[in-house]
């Protein structure tokens, strides 16, 4: 096999790596050269390689394999698609939640940089971003992350309740409680904002208040009186510390 054809084959499978065998003598960074990023950009990657169409075909079955919960299949068949339309910032976004949900975040953290690198002002990249930064517990990340979001999209729900779980991680509980309440108000059929906020009302010490406000939640789902039910808050953004919160907030006399 040629080393041209062996070298389209290892871009198109990894990036931009892993051409050494090909080479006859060591390769130099271009120091000094007055080229543009976008002209090195091109000779790293040629356009030969790009195929959106079939980028396409490769993207929804990665969806697919996701749907299905096969993680594993699902960010291996998005990296060929990714690879095959590296300029699209969705490829690299879709590849990089995924890897967030197949729990290869600090991964998701650098594949979602690829795409607000691309285009920074991509609302839904730093959405993405922000509930990765939140999740791994890198809180001064995650609030700027989404008030960049909030800069770009004010009437963004998913920034705002990011930021009210990640305020209230940093007992700022004013700030916990207005962007909670801003989430409620932009999506008041989701009964995550509402536990968002009765655990920032909690966590303030206004506790008959909180109460009430989880009263919501449950009205719109019965399943938050149930203490095992509340695990599943963890994908949604709480940390094992305001799960176990929450479950305060339950009347009494539920187990």
């Amino acid at each position: 096999m040629g080393c041209l054809r062996l070298i389209g084959m290892g871009l198109l499978l990894t990036g931009l790596g892993g051409l050494g065998g090909c080479q006859t003598e060591p390769s130099t960074p271009l120091q000094g050269s007055t080229w543009t990023e976008d002209t090195l950009t091109a000779l790293a990657y040629p356009a030969f390689l790009v195929n959106t169409s079939t980028a396409e075909r490769y993207r929804q079955r990665g969806l697919d394999y996701r749907a299905s919960g096969d993680l594993e299949r699902s960010v291996a068949t998005l990296k060929i698609a990714a690879a095959l339309d590296p300029y699209n910032p969705n490829s690299h976004i879709i590849l990089g939640w995924t890897q967030h949900l197949a729990g290869d975040r600090s991964i998701a953290i650098a594949t979602l940089n690829t795409a607000l690198k691309q285009d920074p002002n991509q609302v839904e990249a730093l959405n993405a971003l922000g509930i990765v930064y939140l999740v791994e517990g890198q809180l001064d990340q995650a609030t700027a992350t989404h008030h960049r979001a909030l800069d770009l999209k004010p009437d963004n729900g998913i920034a705002h309740y990011n930021l009210s779980l990640a305020y209230e991680r940093l007992s700022n509980w004013d700030d916990a409680i207005h962007h909670a309440q801003e989430a409620t108000r932009l999506e008041p059929q989701n009964p995550h904002p509402w536990v968002a906020l009765a655990l920032a009302l909690a966590s303030s010490g206004d506790l008959a208040v909180a109460q009430a406000t989880y009263q919501r939640a449950i009205q719109m789902d019965r399943r938050y009186l149930d203490r095992a039910y509340l695990d599943h808050l963890a994908q949604a953004g709480f940390s094992t510390d305001q799960i176990s919160a929450v479950t305060t907030l339950r009347p009494a006399t539920r187990p």
